[in-house]
């Protein structure tokens, strides 16, 4: 593994898997621990590793079905809890006994969610997250469009998606191959990333871990439109409203420090979300959609906001940055910008 100056490689065996992570900083430094995402891995925040102070040991790792840790199943029932002991067991396997500050960017927002609520932390930053009432098929208030959360979960992928990946199909004129789809929703399509950092990657989106533990996770099948329920393993089905939920943030005592960063532009995490089945639905592609009153689209950056609202005013710091024009990864279109602001907070 050919990595940027001043970043390392290691493994660690945990209690409960063994982790890969790439690491930087002073191994007594302040820790500063960064989630990376659905369909991604540790490598994805490697660009900011050598910019980041090394007052702070900084930790990047993949998480349980991504990378190059562990292959292990993900129990979805949990949400992302998972994630968050796995993150916890690491900390204790290296020594680290502070309490980190926490970036979880996309699904990983959930997971510093949850770490949250069952160990101390110094501040969690959101970078894009999830909604707080999980991805898919929830009104506003987090109550669910259908009892069985029918729209939500592992059957919700895209078929020609998971034969990319499964396959490992980098075919340019295929808009399904993991680089296309990073080039279409991860960041500004204005962005272009230098053509060997963009092979790594790709590269890493490949070790995802294919199937029903793993992603996209099983499925059940459902009475309601669209006809597909959640599963109980697997990272979709974490994502679903049924298992994710992380508002209840607004009863930490204490409240960590919190900074929210989206970029204005972001696709996946949005008020109309194309990968959302009420958007789908709405636009014909997914066909018998019942209609906005039976399942409407899902509002996540409007539910995002409730309840941070309700964090900052049950007594706990909130600070919000906009990145106008960027897509799902501000960290990587507007790296500079973003960086800045997380020292900033950090500081």
């Amino acid at each position: 593994m050919t990595l940027l100056p001043g970043v390392r490689s290691a493994t660690a065996d945990t209690d409960r898997l063994r982790m890969h992570y790439l690491e930087s900083g002073r191994p007594d430094g302040t820790p500063l621990v960064l989630v990376h995402g659905n369909l991604s891995t540790g490598r994805f925040y490697e660009h900011l590793l050598p910019r980041i102070p090394d007052r702070f040991r900084v930790l990047a790792p993949d998480m349980r079905g991504f990378g190059d840790s562990e292959r292990k199943s993900l129990d979805a029932t949990r949400g992302l809890a998972d994630w968050a002991d796995d993150t916890a067991a690491l900390l204790v396997a290296l020594g680290i006994e502070a309490p980190p500050h926490l970036v979880g960017w996309s699904t990983a927002g959930a997971a510093i969610a949850s770490f949250a609520t069952r160990y101390p932390v110094a501040s969690l930053t959101f970078l894009d997250p999830v909604s707080p009432f999980g991805f898919g098929a929830v009104h506003r208030d987090g109550s669910p469009v259908h009892d069985d959360h029918a729209g939500s979960g592992g059957g919700g992928a895209n078929p020609a998606l998971i034969a990319a990946l499964t396959s490992g199909d980098d075919a340019p004129d295929n808009p399904f191959t993991a680089r296309n789809v990073m080039r279409a929703l991860y960041w500004s399509p204005d962005h272009q990333l230098p053509a060997d950092r963009e092979d790594v990657l790709v590269a890493e989106i490949h070790k995802t871990l294919i199937g029903d533990d793993g992603y996209p996770g099983d499925a059940a099948s459902s009475t309601n439109w669209p006809g597909i329920a959640p599963g109980t393993r697997g990272i979709l089905n974490a994502l679903s409203p049924k298992y994710c939920r992380w508002d209840d943030i607004v009863d930490l005592d204490p409240k960590p420090p919190v900074l929210w960063t989206h970029g204005t532009a972001d696709l996946i995490v949005s008020d109309a979300s194309p990968l959302d089945f009420g958007v789908l639905g709405a636009a014909g592609v997914v066909p018998g959609w019942p209609g906005a009153d039976v399942h409407p689209a899902q509002p996540q950056v409007t539910q995002i906001r409730d309840v941070l609202d309700r964090y900052a005013a049950a007594g706990g710091a909130v600070r919000v940055e906009m990145f106008e024009g960027s897509g799902h990864g501000p960290h990587v279109d507007a790296e500079d910008r973003w960086l800045a602001v997380l020292l900033d907070f950090l500081g």
